[in-house]
């Protein structure tokens, strides 16, 4: 298969679930996603939601993202003592590069890794302070 640009829902569906088949067997991230998520069709379609919208600003879209992926985070992190590292957002944004680099090239795939690696790096400060914040 060929690689091409992100250019509608399909595609940013295809990298989101895509991406989750490695995420789910990875040996470090796979417990962790697998034991919070009990949803995972409906997890992954508010994932494609939330990339979709985060990729096309500005662009009509049928559905718009609402959350706070950065509390859904840091519940995460409480639920597993704490124990998420940088080397857990690390081996998460090899994958997504990885994935994103299996399927797709241009302009919008070269945005997905930044807002990821941007996203990765907020992520666990946020839940770094959190900690912090928790332990005053």
């Amino acid at each position: 298969m060929g690689r091409k640009q992100i250019s509608n829902r399909e595609d940013v569906q295809l990298l989101v679930n895509e991406f989750y088949i490695k995420v789910r067997a990875d040996k470090l991230l796979g417990p962790i996603f697998n034991e919070t998520i009990k949803d995972w069709e409906s997890h992954l379609d508010h994932l494609t939601t939330f990339w979709e919208t985060s990729l096309f600003i500005g662009k009509k879209l049928d559905k718009k993202y609402v959350g706070n992926p950065l509390e859904a985070h840091e519940k995460v992190d409480a639920a597993f003592n704490n124990s998420i590292t940088e080397k857990h957002f690390g081996i998460w944004l090899n994958l997504w590069y990885a994935t994103i680099d299996e399927y797709f090239e241009g302009d919008i795939a070269d945005n997905a890794k930044r807002r990821a690696r941007k996203m990765g790096t907020f992520m666990y400060l946020k839940i770094f302070e959190a900690r912090q914040n928790k332990n005053k």
